[in-house]
């Protein structure tokens, strides 16, 4: 069994998704905030319906922090006793990312460990289960996302975390497993929701997978509804 890190930060106004929000923007901070609660619930209910344990590793950025990712997340998952809550350790991504595998590799002896965040917007149950199959014949499994961007990292074995995720992380990802003498394996790619040019692409693609009558993540779906994404306001008029 996989322990899978969704590393996150309470959806506060002006401290989530910020590379959606601005003048150029077609969200305000608090859209963006909505539209956060609403992917960090969609990847933890990924998580907990695929094979893998949820870890929901909070970042500290306020006194409350703990309470108010449970209060977002808890309603979206069914096992709420079998879901650990943890606060991430570490300035940049990297670090936090690296001290949480570390961890729980090392000091917890779990067989491997996934980071993703709320920003992998199509992750899925299926994702994360063949990630857990492959990292049993390579330790290092990676969820290339577009830009060389990662949205799953698996590992079966720690590397060296420090800014492992600079840019192209896939290859940065890939080059410090090989150093470490680690086979690597990949998944499907999939998208990441950083930026305005990622808004746009993942728009498309919920709407276009709904009406194919595929699985969407149903609360992220709901919230680019509400909000009238690419129909009553215009993505690309920025």
């Amino acid at each position: 069994m996989t322990t899978v890190a969704v590393l996150c930060d309470p959806p506060q106004p002006g401290t989530v998704l910020s590379g959606l929000t601005g003048n150029a923007s077609p969200l305000s901070e608090e859209e963006a905030a909505t539209l956060y609660t609403a992917l960090l619930r969609d990847s933890c209910r990924a998580v907990e319906r695929s094979g893998g344990e949820l870890l929901v590793n909070y970042r500290e950025t306020r006194d409350d922090a703990e309470a108010k990712v449970r209060s977002v997340v808890e309603p979206a998952i069914d096992a709420v006793d079998d879901v650990r809550f943890e606060r991430q350790v570490g300035n940049a991504f990297a670090s936090r990312a690296g001290n949480t595998t570390t961890h729980l590799l090392e000091r917890e002896q779990q067989d491997s460990v996934a980071i993703t965040t709320p920003e992998a917007a199509l992750l899925t149950r299926s994702q994360i289960d063949t990630a857990a199959m492959k990292i049993r014949q390579s330790p290092v499994v990676l969820g290339p996302a577009p830009g060389g961007r990662v949205y799953y990292a698996g590992f079966g074995e720690p590397i060296d975390f420090a800014n492992v995720f600079d840019s192209p992380a896939i290859e940065t990802l890939t080059d410090r497993a090989v150093e470490a003498g680690l086979d690597v394996d990949f998944i499907d790619r999939s998208p990441l929701l950083e930026t305005l040019d990622d808004l746009a692409d993942v728009v498309v693609q919920f709407r276009a997978r709904r009406r194919a009558n595929r699985l969407v993540p149903p609360h992220t779906m709901a919230v680019i509804d509400d909000l009238g994404l690419g129909e009553t306001r215009s993505l690309d008029d920025r």
